[in-house]
């Protein structure tokens, strides 16, 4: 029998933190913001005004303005830069927002960045968890940033609807967010909801089938003389069945996000509560067993078991401030932290024919997670001679502490099943356990800090800019034993490193932008495998490094970018004398093309398209030299378009194409996974019901029901299917 689902709510020391801080907003001065917009109101009449380009500040919080329609900003965060407009930096950044959540009915962030071809969704490793492909390397989605802040994003997935901005840094980030487990190939970070000028209460009910169904609230108001504190409140809870037989999922999650803007003091505070619950839901086929690519089930078909669940329950927070010490220098500073539990009962079938035939066993996790993170700096702006300067100075720092314990039913004990015709087979008994499943004791603490220099100076009017910068990052790693909780000192680990960063922008006009940069990332290294002499030691640091040019337009109705980069990333191997060690390489070149804009009025388009060549240049023995990597297609096509139906006025049409290339599913390349194309359509309709806002949305996902298998991880284990056709229909009510 599972355990039922319950909310928990904030842990009292960690509410207790994030409130604290709400009270320095109060002993502040106060002076009216810039709005982000206006509006003017006369009969039945409503005109929006766009704020113009130079009420944006760059550097810090303030979200890059929307593009036109609003589901689009050209720019997003660039880490402990802050906020920037992608036509002034040297490098590739766009960013996707809540109205675009809304419009795509989006319920994770995997449904929100398959807008762009650059990011490729990929489940875990054998569990639920979202990870992300970005530029052919990998992101797992605990290491998107929250606000710039690492170590706060709840585990393994995040609703959509607690989000404002999820902003797309493509290439190597190691200046901008230091060192993460992953993100070699770009950033997720993920913007909290604040309170807007208009006053906001939203209400939303919503159906997915086969029978999931929803609501939501979305409040927001501002207070003070200058409308400078806001509070904006969100929450959601969805549960129900899905299109896959016997499928549950549930969903239940709250923030409140809390601001105060003053003429020179900006502070905010965000929390936030979820719990993600998945009972009898369908994982990945285990194929490293066999030598070729299994057919594809029916696309309804669930080859999991009735007792295979995963509850997974977070709490976390951010505390934001900035204060203009004068008018061209800025303090900042954030904290914030995770403390999210896993527990699951994982199976996922292990093929052993292509009859279907596979065994089945189970890993069941018990693990608690608590981050904690930090950053401070300063950024100012001076001239000497002709040059003009925007500098930073920063110092960030993550610590992260995990104590898990876990047991598994292999080999003898496991289940005999089929991917095509999958029996109920009984909860196997585990032969084999690691910790004390009840009471795990803490088994990793990890601590990675750095110091940032940057300086963008400009010449000739600011049309010339170059922007050089480095980070010295250190990272500590300590592993204990899930036993009897002693620290095993073979696997000790600390190291550090500079990574320098350098660009440059040129403008010959406004609406055009000529980029190139050199910046590197950095990461923990493989662990050394059972077969290696140095067993379970970390094998360095992976030190990549990325080229990128590329050329970005704004012309106002249309805008997009073109770039082209090579990234190459260390990776382990066993040299002849047994030992593993970071002398392998994964070698990434590529092109990106993003497109966005109405070109015609009533019709908005949004297209991208990404080619890369994902090659191993340096393997063991050169056994898979010149081979592609796992799970990376060569190319990925996304063309999103919507068009106003102007004899209905409020009547909108959508449609959301995806083409993904074939993926290789092995290192020695002779196992394929086949090209597939989805396509989503919907309509949506906006009126007013008492002069207040009522959007009715409808829409189908994966229309032509195609049949596919839609990624592998990145060790050719796990292979994932392709969601089903689905109809999601919503409507939301404005107060």
């Amino acid at each position: 029998m599972r355990d039922s689902v319950t909310f928990t709510g904030f842990k009292p020391s960690l509410l207790a933190l994030f409130v604290s801080v709400t009270c320095i907003p109060a002993m502040a001065a106060t002076a009216p913001a810039p709005a982000t917009s206006s509006t003017a109101a006369s009969g039945d009449t409503m005109t929006i005004v766009s704020a113009p380009d130079n009420e944006f500040k760059p550097g810090g919080n303030d979200l890059v303005p929307a593009y036109l329609d609003g589901q689009v900003a050209h720019g997003g965060r660039l880490g402990m830069l802050g906020e920037q407009n992608a036509m002034d930096v040297p490098f590739n950044v766009m960013s996707f927002t809540s109205k675009l959540v809304q419009d795509q009915q989006a319920k994770t962030i995997a449904d929100v960045v398959r807008n762009d071809a650059t990011v490729q969704n990929v489940q875990g490793y054998g569990n639920f968890a979202e990870t992300y492909r970005i530029r052919g390397f990998e992101l797992d989605g605990d290491d998107m940033t929250y606000g710039g802040l690492p170590g706060v994003v709840p585990r393994q997935v995040m609703d959509a609807s607690l989000i404002d901005r999820v902003e797309i840094f493509k290439g190597a980030n190691g200046l901008m967010n230091g060192a993460a487990a992953t993100g070699v190939g770009g950033m997720i970070n993920l913007e909290p909801k604040h309170a807007d000028d208009t006053p906001l209460t939203r209400v939303g009910v919503d159906y997915t089938s086969s029978s999931q169904v929803g609501g939501t609230l979305d409040l927001g108001r501002r207070f003070g003389d200058d409308n400078q504190f806001g509070v904006r409140l969100n929450a959601v809870n969805r549960e129900g069945e899905t299109d896959i037989d016997g499928e549950k999922k549930r969903t239940t999650a709250a923030s409140l996000g809390l601001d105060y803007r003053g003429d020179r003091l900006r502070t905010s505070v965000d929390m936030g509560y979820q719990k993600k619950t998945f009972h009898d839901a369908r994982l990945g086929v285990n194929i490293s067993g066999v030598d070729f690519i299994p057919k594809v089930p029916s696309n309804s078909h669930n080859y999991s078991q009735d007792w295979s669940y995963s509850n997974i329950e977070s709490e976390f927070g951010m505390a934001k401030a900035e204060y203009d010490v004068t008018d061209n220098w800025t303090v900042y500073g954030g904290v914030g932290a995770q403390h999210s539990r896993e527990t699951g009962d994982y199976a996922s079938p292990a093929l052993k024919d292509e009859d279907g035939t596979a065994t089945i066993g189970r890993l069941d996790t018990n693990r608690i997670i608590n981050n904690f993170s930090g950053m401070a700096g300063i950024r100012g702006n001076f001239d000497t001679a002709f040059i003009t300067h925007k500098v930073n100075f920063g110092y960030s720092a993550l610590t992260s502490r995990n104590n898990t314990a876990w047991r598994m039913a292999y080999g003898a004990n496991a289940e005999n099943t089929n991917i095509y015709d999958t029996p109920n087979v009984p909860n196997p008994t585990p032969n084999l356990s690691g910790g004390n499943y009840n009471d795990p004791l803490t088994t990793g603490r990890n601590r990675t800090q750095g110091y940032l220099l940057s300086d963008t100076m400009g010449v000739l009017d600011d049309t010339v800019l170059f922007t050089v910068g480095a980070r010295h990052q250190k990272v500590v790693v300590r592993n204990y034993s899930n036993a009897t909780g002693a620290e095993d000192v073979s696997t000790r680990y600390d190291d550090s490193r500079w990574m320098p960063t350098y660009g440059v922008v040129y403008k010959p006009w406004q609406v055009l932008s000529l980029y190139a940069n050199h910046t590197e990332s950095l990461q923990p290294g493989d662990i050394a495998p059972d077969t290696a002499k140095n067993y379970g030691t970390t094998t360095g640091i992976a030190h990549s490094k990325q080229n990128e040019v590329g050329v970005k337009t704004d012309f106002g109705r249309i805008g997009g970018s073109l770039a082209l980069f090579e990234i190459k990333k260390p990776s382990g191997i066993l040299n002849s004398d047994g030992y593993y060690g970071m002398d392998g390489e994964q070698r990434n070149r590529g092109v990106e093309l993003n497109v966005f804009g109405e070109p015609v009025l009533g019709l908005r388009l949004n297209g991208s398209a990404t080619w890369i060549d994902p090659k191993m240049t340096k393997t063991e023995d050169d056994t898979y030299n010149g081979k592609d990597a796992i799970g990376v297609p060569r190319y990925n096509l996304v063309l999103g378009a919507e068009y106003d139906i102007k004899p209905v006025e409020g009547l909108t049409a959508t449609a959301l194409i995806n083409h993904s290339g074939s993926q290789w599913a092995d290192s020695a390349n002779t196992k394929k996974i086949d090209s597939y194309t989805v396509l989503d359509l919907g309509v949506r309709y906006r009126t007013k019901i008492n002069q207040n806002d009522m959007v009715w949305r409808a829409g189908v996902d994966n229309v032509t029901n195609e049949k596919y298998w839609s990624n592998i991880d990145s060790t050719g284990t796990y292979i994932y299917q392709g969601e089903p056709r689905s109809l999601k229909v919503s409507m939301t009510y404005d107060f």
